[in-house]
């Protein structure tokens, strides 16, 4: 006679403990993680603005850096825009479609008579 062996495996659940996270690596960010890393980005961008310009009454004996600080704030909003209105490409997903075998109805020849 053999030797039965059961094994048991508790789940976090039955032994009553909270069940650790998996961790997914490939996984996308969530929308609203993403969309938080949009306004972040985009309010750093604006807040960089301000600075600049006030950077540029700072050194306006030394108009060169003063006319760079200037340069560097015009295209600021405008960036700031478009970094928070790009999201991610989407997933190309490969569309499941049901293709057919194509079958000939007949494998004889049809001749025309001109007549």
């Amino acid at each position: 006679m053999g030797t039965e062996v059961v094994v048991v495996r508790r789940t976090p659940r039955d032994a009553g403990e909270e069940a650790d996270p998996v961790l997914i690596t490939e996984a996308a960010p969530s929308y609203e993680e993403e969309h938080a890393a949009r306004k972040r980005k985009y309010m750093l961008m604006m807040g960089l603005r301000f600075p600049c310009l006030i950077l540029a009454g700072v050194f306006y004996h030394t108009w060169w850096l003063a006319l760079l600080f200037v340069v560097l704030s015009i295209p600021l909003p405008w960036v700031a825009v478009l970094i928070a209105n790009d999201s991610p490409p989407r997933k190309t997903e490969k569309v499941s479609r049901y293709e057919r075998e194509v079958r000939q109805l007949e494998h004889r020849e049809h001749r025309v008579i001109d007549g």
